[in-house]
């Protein structure tokens, strides 16, 4: 029983088998688990790891991508007392052997992979480089499958270790529940620990903000659709762990295809879709094609609402997806630091296009200058944040937690303006912003223009080292299939619209962005191309 001094989100699924044992928990393709199999399989994972010495404090690291394992070991993990410390599954082996060294990992959960990306091969060899961690559990593809790599123990054998129990393990509330690596775009990723109270109360909000709109009935569960990664804070709390807390059905996909988005959907009767900008992009260019297909009268049927985080919407996109879909799409904003979620549009207000919202509750947002002293409403600064989202500091990092939470607000690196009404638009990175001869473009601004021509699908503004200026202006374009745009059209487009200094001088055309697995685009290997 939760009380003052024990908490931990793992009781989230505790109450949920109690409520509605039969329900679909999750959804696979052919694979459905209810919420009692999936507690009975999480309580066995839980059990194996005590059984094997493994319990509240340890780290358990996870390399997963959105199959039904991920939450079974994942509650199994928080069962147990332990932390999860989910990986990208992109990693390669001298990556993964960073994170299990840093974590200090008590054990390492790596799915099978494919052919194509082979990841239990990539993990063992990281495993046996770091050579600390005891514990190698291979997570097949085929659940019943023996091990196909020496030394390594299967999920099911795990599972089936005699001792220990399936309960869940108290744990305080400000004990780690998650660690969640950052990106490393300067330096090594660093650990953001989240603890069982930041995870709980924002994921508690995460329902009041995104399940509430969704139900139909009160018997009835809202099914949402999860297509960001699940080792992402984005995907993790807002959608799967709300989910598991207001009782939803959660429908996974393991890797983002509009096509199989939009058959899900129809299939599947979806109500709640969560996704990033590039996302809604390559829905939008599937639909838009006259051999899509699709009754969008009955995509529209079931689905109540749609949000978008992770990076900002160009406005057009996001009035198109609203008008094909007929839906209502909210825009939020976090970082892993923060549980994710710090502000959203909500449903009782309007949305203003362009922001991500107003603070979510007990959340306490301002933009500073460098001083740290707040801007006035309308003007732009750091994006500074408080409340009981932010995390508990860096995993083994002080200096870098007391440089992140200096002043007892934890420091975005974004720039941003709030206006009067409190709503928030991220203008861009401040490690992003381009000091071109001593004015400041901001690159955001300048994307967002180029997203105006007809010939532009996608686009990404970078600075590059300038000799006479410090820095100039670069835009990478995706051009439109049959769009042939030249430079000096773009260049001449931007210069029409926004003042000359901030318009880009050079424009190189791509067949694609390289963007991270939670669909980012990757400005640092632009940089890094120019």
């Amino acid at each position: 029983m939760t009380n003052a001094t024990t908490l931990n989100v793992a009781h989230f699924l505790d109450r949920t088998v109690r409520l509605t044992p039969d329900r679909a928990a999750v959804i696979c393709g052919p694979t459905r688990l209810t919420y009692k199999l999936l507690d009975v399989k999480a309580g066995m994972v839980a059990a194996g790891l005590r059984a094997k010495g493994i319990g509240r404090g340890d780290r358990v690291v996870l390399s997963c991508p959105n199959v039904p394992d991920f939450a079974v070991v994942y509650f199994g993990i928080l069962k147990a007392g332990a932390t999860v410390v989910p990986l990208n599954v992109l990693l390669k082996p001298a990556e993964i052997a960073f994170h299990l060294r840093d974590a200090e990992a008590a054990a390492y959960f790596c799915f099978e992979g494919t052919p194509e990306l082979p990841m239990a091969a990539m993990g063992k060899a990281a495993f046996d480089e770091v050579g600390t961690c005891p514990l190698f559990i291979v997570m097949p593809r085929d659940p019943g499958a023996a091990p196909r790599i020496a030394g390594a123990m299967t999920l099911a054998g795990l599972m089936t270790v005699v001792g220990g129990h399936g309960s869940t393990e108290p744990t305080r509330p400000d004990d780690t529940a998650v660690i969640l690596y950052t990106s490393g775009t300067t330096g090594q990723p660093k650990g953001a620990e989240l603890t069982h109270l930041n995870l709980v109360l924002n994921a508690a909000s995460s329902s009041d903000i995104l399940v509430v709109p969704c139900r139909t009935s009160l018997h009835e569960p809202v099914v949402s659709l999860i297509t960001l990664p699940l080792f992402h804070s984005f995907g993790q709390v807002c959608q799967m762990i709300s989910g598991v807390h207001s009782g939803n059905t959660l429908v996974l996909l393991p890797r983002f295809d509009a096509q199989a988005v939009v058959q899900t959907m129809l299939a599947e009767r979806v109500n709640l879709w969560c996704g990033v900008p590039t996302m809604y992009w390559a829905l939008m260019e599937f639909l838009r094609r006259d051999d899509a297909g699709i009754d969008i009268g009955a995509l529209a049927t079931h689905m109540r609402l749609c949000v978008s985080g992770g990076a900002p919407m160009p406005v057009g996109l996001l009035e198109e997806v609203g008008s094909r879909l007929g839906v209502r799409i909210l825009e939020g904003y976090g970082l892993s630091e923060t549980s994710p979620v710090a502000t959203f549009n909500h449903i009782e207000r309007p949305s203003k296009p362009g922001t991500v919202g107003q603070p979510i509750f007990g959340v306490d947002v301002a933009c500073v200058a460098d001083g740290g002293t707040p801007v006035p409403a309308g003007e732009r600064g750091e994006v500074v944040i408080r409340g009981p989202n932010i995390m508990k500091g860096y995993f083994r990092q002080p200096e870098a937690t007391a440089e992140a939470l200096r002043g007892g607000w934890f420091h975005t690196g974004d720039i941003g303006v709030l206006d009067a009404d409190g709503y928030l638009a991220i203008v861009d990175r401040k490690k992003d912003m381009i000091l071109r001869g001593g004015f400041n473009v901001y690159p955001r601004e300048v994307e967002d223009v180029l997203l105006t021509h007809p010939a532009v699908a996608q686009c990404a503004v970078v600075g590059v080292a300038d000799e006479r200026l410090g820095e100039d202006v670069k835009a990478f374009v995706v051009r439109k299939p049959g769009q042939p745009a030249t430079e000096d059209e773009i260049v001449a487009w931007c210069r029409e619209q926004i003042a000359v200094y901030k318009a880009p001088r050079c424009v190189q055309f791509t067949d694609a962005l390289p963007m991270s697995a939670t669909g980012k685009i990757l400005k640092r290997v632009l940089r890094a191309s120019s």
